[in-house]
This record gives C-alpha cells, sequence and structure tokens, in this order.
C-alpha cells in the first residue's frame, strides 16, 4: 500500500546563496564574536594612548616664488616660470628641503648628535644594540642616526594650489619641534643661497679660464687681416680700400661733367638752331649786356622816330641820332657773336674734360676687378675677426658679471611663519584612537563572523533550505507567541498562540496539503511527520503542536503522535512504541485535550526491540483505524539520525517534514537528516523554518 517515491542520492551540500537580508541574520547571531571584538581593540586602543608618550608636532612655513629676485640680468640661474605654474618646481623643492645637505646643516645648527631621543642612546635597549651593531667611527655612526632618526620625525607637505611648504617636525617636547622645525627652514635658506653662490663661482671659473684663449684667437685674426692686406697692397682710409674711395670720386666727377656737356651741347644745338636771330635764345635774354643795350635801342628808336617827326630826316640832329642807332645795334649784334662762339668754347671744354674722365674711369675699373678678387678673402678675414671679437667680448663681460653674482643671492624664497611651540599633543590622538579602534573592531568582528559563517554555513534563508533538501518550504514560524498568549495546551482563544504564529501555521498546513500527492480514495488518514536534527527538537516539539493546533482551530481532529514524551520518566506509561509491537491498541493509550479537538500520544515503553515487517504492519494498522476517528495524525519523530524507532512511522507517512531554524542550524546537520530519511527509504517532501529574530 505504500506509495511513497524511490529515494535519488542527494549532495553533501546543495549549492545556496546568501542574500542581503541573510546578512542581518549571520552578524545578530553572532554579535557576541562582533562586540567581543571591537571590545579588545577598543582596549588595547586605549592601553596605547594611555601609555605611549605624548608627542607635539610643529610647523614653519615657507613661501617660494617660481620667478627669482631680477637683482642682475643675465643670471646664472634664469627664471623662468613654466607652463603650470611652478608648482613642479616647488614640489622638487619638497625633495631639496629633506635631503642630507639641509638636514646636516640643521643637525649641526641644532647640536642634535647629542640628543638621546634623536641618536639612537634614549633607551637601555638601544645603547645594547648599538654595542653590538654598531660599526664604524662613534661620530659617523651618532650622524647617521641622528639624521635617520630626524627623516622619520620630519615630514613637508604642500597644500594644493599653493606655493607654501610645510616644514614639520615632531618630537616630545614642544620647543624641541618648533626649534628643529625653524632650524631646517633656515637650512633650507642657506642651502639654496649657497648652491646658487656655488654655481656663479664655477660659471665664473670656466668663462675665465677661457678668457685668454679667446684673446689669442683675437690676435691671430687681427694679424691675419693685416698681414693679407700688406701682401695685396690694399691701403685702407676709414675702413675702405683708397682705390675704391678714388673711383668713388671720379665716378662722381664723370657724371657731373657729363650731365654738364650735356647742358651744353643742348645750349649749342640751340644757337645752331636760331640761325640769323642768336638774340631770341635764353643766353641773350639772361645777359645784362644785351638787356642794357637793348634798352638803348629802345630810347634811340624813339628819339629818331619824335626827331623825324620834328625836324625832318635831313637834320644833323636826326642823322646823328640814326648813326647812334645803328652803332647800338651793331654792338648787339657783335654780343650775340661773342656769346655763341663762347657756348661753343664751353661745349667743346666740357667734351674734353669728359672724355678725360671717362677714359681714367675706365683704367681705374680694370684695376678694381683685381682689388675686388682680394677683397673676398679679405672679407671673409674681416668676418671671422668680428665674431672672434664679438665671442671674447660677450666672455669678458660674463666672467664680469658671473663675479659679482657669487655675493648675490637672488633666491626668492622666505620663512612667513616661525614654528611656535605647540599647545597641544599630536600623538597619540586618544579619541581618534578609541573610535578609530571601536569602528576597526566592529568591522573586523564582522569580517571574523562571516569567515566563521562560511567555515560553518546555517540555514540562512528559504531558498537555501529549498536547495540543501530539494523540496519546497511551507512557511517560516516566528520563534516567540505573542505577549501574554501561550500555545500549550490546546483549544480556546485565550491559549491558543498568537495570532501571527496562528496564521502562518495555518498557511503552512494548507500548503502543504495543497502539494500532497496523496492518491484519491487511500484508506490510511492524512498523516504528517515532523523531524529535525538534534539542536532543533524544541522548536520542532513546538511546530508539532502549532500543526495540531491550527487543525483543530479548523474543526479538524487531530492525533498527536511524540515520539520524545515520556522518554527521561523511570516508569515509562505505555504509547507508540507498545501499538508498533502490537501489545495495545492506539485508541486505548491516547489521551484526548479536554476543550479541544485533539488528542495526544506518547512514546511509550522501549523494553523490546520489534522488527522493521512488524513496525510498518502496525504503523499502516494504526493509521487505517485513526481514520475512524481523526482527520489529521501529527507525528513529531524526533532526529531520525538518532530515533530507528520511527522508521516504520517514515515509511506510512503522507508528508516528512523537516524542521530547522534560520541562521542556527548547521547545513552539514540538515543534510544529515536529509541522508538519514533517505537511508529509511524516502525524501523530506518539505520543509518549516522557524526565525528566533521574529
Amino acid at each position: 500500500m505504500q506509495y511513497a517515491p524511490e529515494p535519488v542520492p542527494t549532495a553533501p551540500y546543495a549549492s545556496s546563496t546568501v542574500e542581503l537580508g541573510d546578512v542581518k541574520r549571520i552578524l545578530v547571531r553572532r554579535r557576541f564574536l562582533i562586540l567581543l571584538t571591537a571590545a579588545l581593540l577598543t582596549l588595547g586602543a586605549l592601553v596605547y594612548g594611555l601609555m605611549t608618550p605624548a608627542l607635539y608636532s610643529s610647523v614653519a612655513e615657507i613661501l617660494i616664488d617660481p620667478q627669482d629676485l631680477q637683482v642682475v640680468t643675465n643670471d646664472v640661474n634664469p627664471s623662468r616660470v613654466p607652463p603650470d605654474g611652478g608648482i613642479t618646481m616647488v614640489e622638487s623643492q619638497v625633495s631639496v628641503v629633506q635631503s642630507t645637505g639641509v638636514l646636516l646643516r640643521a643637525i649641526e645648527a641644532t647640536n642634535l648628535t647629542e640628543d638621546p631621543e634623536f641618536n639612537g642612546q634614549g633607551g637601555l635597549l638601544g645603547r645594547l644594540l648599538g654595542g653590538v651593531l654598531g660599526s664604524g667611527s662613534a661620530e659617523t655612526d651618532s650622524t647617521g642616526k641622528t639624521l635617520d632618526a630626524l627623516r622619520r620625525r620630519l615630514a613637508v607637505k604642500r597644500a594644493d594650489k599653493v606655493l607654501v611648504l610645510d616644514v614639520i617636525v615632531t618630537a616630545k617636547s614642544a620647543d624641541k619641534a618648533a626649534k628643529l622645525a625653524n632650524a631646517i627652514a633656515q637650512a633650507y635658506l642657506a642651502d639654496q643661497a649657497s648652491a646658487r653662490a656655488k654655481m656663479a663661482t664655477d660659471a665664473s671659473d670656466s668663462i675665465t679660464a677661457r678668457l685668454e684663449e679667446q684673446r689669442k684667437r683675437v690676435q691671430q685674426a687681427e694679424n691675419a687681416v693685416e698681414a693679407y692686406k700688406s701682401a695685396h697692397n690694399m691701403v685702407m682710409a676709414a675702413g675702405n680700400l683708397v682705390s675704391d674711395q678714388e673711383l668713388t670720386e671720379i665716378n662722381t666727377q664723370l657724371s657731373a661733367a657729363q650731365s654738364r656737356t650735356a647742358a651744353l651741347k643742348a645750349q649749342v644745338d640751340q644757337l645752331r638752331r636760331s640761325g640769323g636771330a642768336p638774340d631770341a635764345t635764353s643766353e641773350a635774354m639772361r645777359s645784362s649786356v644785351i638787356s642794357s643795350l637793348r634798352a638803348q635801342e629802345a630810347t634811340l628808336v624813339d628819339q629818331v622816330s619824335q626827331l623825324g617827326t620834328e625836324l625832318g630826316p635831313r637834320h644833323p640832329s636826326m642823322i646823328a641820332a640814326q648813326q647812334q642807332l645803328r652803332d647800338t645795334r651793331a654792338l648787339i649784334a657783335r654780343e650775340l657773336g661773342r656769346i655763341s662762339a663762347a657756348a661753343e668754347t664751353d661745349y667743346e671744354r666740357a667734351l674734353a674734360n669728359q672724355q678725360a674722365l671717362e677714359a681714367k674711369v675706365a683704367g681705374m675699373k680694370s684695376k678694381s676687378l683685381d682689388t675686388d678678387q682680394a677683397s673676398v678673402k679679405l672679407r671673409e678675414l674681416q668676418r671671422d675677426l668680428e665674431a672672434v671679437r664679438s665671442v671674447y667680448a660677450t666672455y669678458l663681460q660674463r666672467a664680469q658679471e658671473t663675479r659679482e653674482q657669487i655675493n648675490v643671492d637672488s633666491t626668492n624664497a622666505r620663512i612667513i611663519s616661525n614654528a611656535m611651540p605647540a599647545l597641544k599633543k599630536s600623538w597619540p590622538p586618544l579619541p581618534l584612537l578609541v573610535l578609530g579602534a571601536l569602528f576597526g573592531g566592529l568591522g573586523l568582528g564582522t569580517a571574523l563572523a562571516l569567515i566563521a559563517e562560511y567555515s560553518s554555513p546555517t540555514v540562512l534563508s528559504s531558498a537555501q533550505m529549498q536547495s540543501a533538501i530539494d523540496a519546497p518550504v511551507f512557511g517560516v514560524l516566528p520563534a516567540k507567541a505573542g505577549s501574554g498568549r501561550r500555545w500549550w495546551p490546546f483549544g480556546g482563544a485565550a491559549a491558543a498562540a498568537g495570532q501571527k504564529t496562528d496564521a502562518v501555521a495555518g498557511l503552512a498546513l494548507r500548503r502543504l496539503f495543497a502539494s500532497s500527492r496523496r492518491p484519491p480514495n487511500w484508506p490510511l488518514v492524512p498523516s504528517i511527520l515532523l523531524t529535525s536534527p538534534p539542536e532543533d527538537a524544541a522548536h520542532r516539539g513546538r511546530v508539532a503542536r502549532l500543526l495540531a493546533n491550527a487543525a483543530a482551530a479548523r474543526g479538524s481532529r487531530v492525533l498527536l503522535i511524540d515520539t520524545n514524551t515520556g522518554s527521561g520518566k523511570k516508569e515509562q506509561q505505555p504509547g507508540l512504541l507498545d501499538v508498533l509491537r502490537g501489545e495495545y491498541a492506539f485508541e486505548a493509550l491516547s489521551q484526548h485535550i479536554p476543550g479541544s479537538n485533539v488528542a495526544v500520544l506518547g512514546r511509550g515503553r522501549q523494553k523490546a526491540v520489534f522488527s522493521e515487517a512488524q513496525g510498518v504492519y502496525f504503523t499502516q494498522h494504526m493509521l487505517a483505524q485513526a481514520g475512524r476517528n481523526f482527520d489529521l495524525v501529527v507525528v513529531d519523530g524526533g532526529a531520525l539520525a538518532d530515533n530507528l524507532n520511527a522508521s516504520p512511522l517514515v515509511a506510512m507517512v503522507d508528508e516528512i517534514v523537516m524542521v530547522a531554524t534560520l541562521n542556527s542550524t548547521p547545513m552539514r546537520d540538515v543534510t544529515a537528516a536529509s541522508q538519514a530519511i533517505s537511508v529509511m527509504g524516502r525524501l523530506p517532501t518539505g520543509a518549516l523554518l522557524v526565525d528566533e529574530a521574529a
């Protein structure tokens, strides 16, 4: 009559995932580990803060301008602001402040090698280690230890977008910290000035060493120029060759002669074209003699005309006036002839002078061609001479400038804030340490809780449980009932569990039978067997009673078989085991709860062992007989791995439901319980979970 399917092998651990809500369960369950870790770390931080000697920090501020002071021109260290505004240059100065040279200056200025706090001799352990591991001279060893200690106590920082360096020194004394910070700032300025002076000195020495060589090169170039001019008979005057000057002057004279000859030729041509009327020429018009004679002629013409009217043509005065007129006109003709002859003579003389100059220029041009060939080499020598002179002059000027820059500090850096003794200690920051230790302990404790959960996983969610047993989860029951209400004994509204618990149990019961694979007209009463790992025995018993109470509340008659009842008594009462041996009928042993629809059957006496076949037979007979008086049988089967007497019930019941506690029941126990059921020939048909956090 058994209809249960054959069992299938199950994996030791089913795949599962942890959801975000499950993390809360893990943390709540392992809260003591988290709080203990936080408390230990906080206590450790508190002890450290109280026992550690106080340290004080002082800050000196240095302003660095990327553009140096323009004290002199052509500085050895030219100041050019980079495209980033000098941020990169100022960042490099952070390393300079922490350099060995600067720190050694500060150590020497403050005699820090004698301070036990920095020279490594501050305690017995330091002296012992120094004696065992020390090497080299004592002075060198002390300076090295002091330098290392100062580097550990020094911090140089630059705030964002500013050109100010913060020199921070930490020491056990506030005054000492301020003194060291100021000493390092002063040492940095002195180091920069010394470095620039050394650069100027090196540059001046290098340039001066080259001056004598440059002077000799100038002399050699000058001698080469003079020797070449002497060899080629090239006389210079005012920086130019005399032959070139003469040729230039003669060319000027030739141009003037050609202009004069052209002008005289034009004058002569005009006179020749005038023919018998030379008085119409411009020369005649400009002549003062011609002008005077023309005036006399005009006067005589007027006089002759007047005398001819008054005296007649034969009058002696008339004749005398006419004779004077003829004489005047003859003088005018002779003067015009003289002007024409003079123009011819001037033209011939100018033409002869032009021809003489042209011949001379032609001769000098021939000589100049030879001189020009020699001038090509001369100009090359002169260019070399000018270049060497320019380099020598630059070297000489630069040597004088760099020599003067040795004593000029062009560094544009200054201390804008001297370090002051700190009023409060900088280490240890007790509130910050305690707060950090508290939150760090909480974080570490949380990590340990998650690691512990990972190493020993528990049931975290319905999905995980369903994946583990390959069966549905019918509900999640709260671990505690409502205030002032009890779930036992059965019956009565006052004795019922909390409304929420009742509702969840009733819904789980409905889901369980809704998914049941019970055949129609099956003669046995509907039955449910609850099992769980051993540590969930209390929750399992409570869930069994909740299911029985939920069914009874709906009017069903319920038989509750508790395989654990009476197991601890010395004189055990007859019960289930007696029924399975066939010694009693279950009707004679079941006890009805007054005022309810529930009857209870205990575990019974375990005085003899019965065979499995016998147990299955009487179990089937019991369930068939129970169908007459009951509508449902709920069996608290205990932990099946330890309760082999329940195997006949496992074979005959309709539903096998596993009970587990969220975030408490280990997954290995769930797997072990599932394997125990499979060994008995069945598989879990579902699960009910108990939430202790609800």
